[in-house]
């Protein structure tokens, strides 16, 4: 992903610097913390990641910490995180609230376990249609760090099993107990059916021949309530919704979507860009 405007607000490593020079996020990130610590070692890759190359990304760290923006990256390194058994700290906001856990395979309930599988399409809010307040992101971001010290540090204790829960605006703030929660028939840390790493569920995108568009269906079946999500993106540009499909046109994303999930993205012919926009409108 690049550096834009609209990230500033809540993405601190980055200014208008960045944006200016259309600066990949990994790479200004690493510019910013060696300008922080110039003593540091901070290594950056531009790279897509995917059910191919998640594995050789991972394969010598020793944490991975969770930035991502859709549920299936998160399915993805969930899969890869039990399959080389690394601990892992899954994170999530949007709007005014976040949630985050660790997740050590083996020891603490996996993501699958606490949630089975990623919500169908539309029914959940995207950074594009809620927007994120920014407090919540350092808020979030802070107790991943944190926790993330523990572990590393190997603190007594390190591992804490439970999800912290915080809404910023409302100032409701949870702490679920996630001790009981692993599943004895879980798919993947149980059985280890590791269906995102062999790309046996997901997202597919497809180019369409000269459409200057790309399809993105699924695997797996989902069922979207077409009016609901056209609630949803009229904040964002123009909709039009029948029984059969939405149409959504805005500044960023022109799109038309069924109801079992499929969309056609128009404007591009890059199934990354596709992949890209469906997660931040549909979700």
């Amino acid at each position: 992903d690049f550096v834009e405007e609209s990230n500033l607000q809540r993405q601190i490593l980055f200014d208008t610097t960045d944006v200016a020079q259309n600066l990949p996020k990994a790479e200004a990130a690493r510019r910013k913390l060696n300008l922080i610590n110039p003593d540091s070692e901070v290594e950056a890759f531009v790279r897509d990641i995917d059910a191919s190359s998640i594995l050789p990304a991972i394969e010598d760290v020793d944490l991975i910490l969770d930035g991502t923006d859709n549920f299936e990256t998160r399915y993805l390194i969930n899969d890869a995180a039990i399959f080389l058994n690394k601990p892992w700290i899954y994170a999530a906001v949007v709007g005014s609230y976040g949630m985050t856990t660790t997740i050590v395979p083996g020891v603490t309930p996996c993501l699958r376990c606490l949630y089975e599988k990623p919500p169908s399409p539309g029914t959940v809010p995207t950074c594009d249609t809620a927007g994120i307040l920014a407090s919540i992101v350092h808020i979030i971001a802070a107790y991943e760090t944190t926790q993330a010290i523990r572990l590393l540090c190997r603190v007594s204790g390190g591992v804490r099993e439970e999800m912290i829960y915080t809404d910023v605006w409302t100032g409701e703030h949870k702490r679920i107990q996630t001790h009981d929660s692993r599943d004895p028939n879980c798919e993947a840390c149980v059985k280890r059916r590791f269906d995102y790493l062999n790309a046996e569920r997901g997202s597919l995108a497809t180019s369409l021949c000269g459409r200057n568009a790309v399809q993105v269906s699924w695997k797996e079946a989902h069922h979207v309530d077409l009016e609901r999500l056209a609630d949803t993106l009229r904040a964002s540009g123009t909709v039009k919704v029948n029984a059969y499909l939405l149409k959504f046109s805005g500044p960023e994303a022109q799109f038309t979507l069924f109801p079992d999930g499929r969309a056609i993205i128009q404007g591009t012919h890059d199934p990354k860009i596709a992949r890209e926009l469906y997660a931040r409108f549909v979700g």
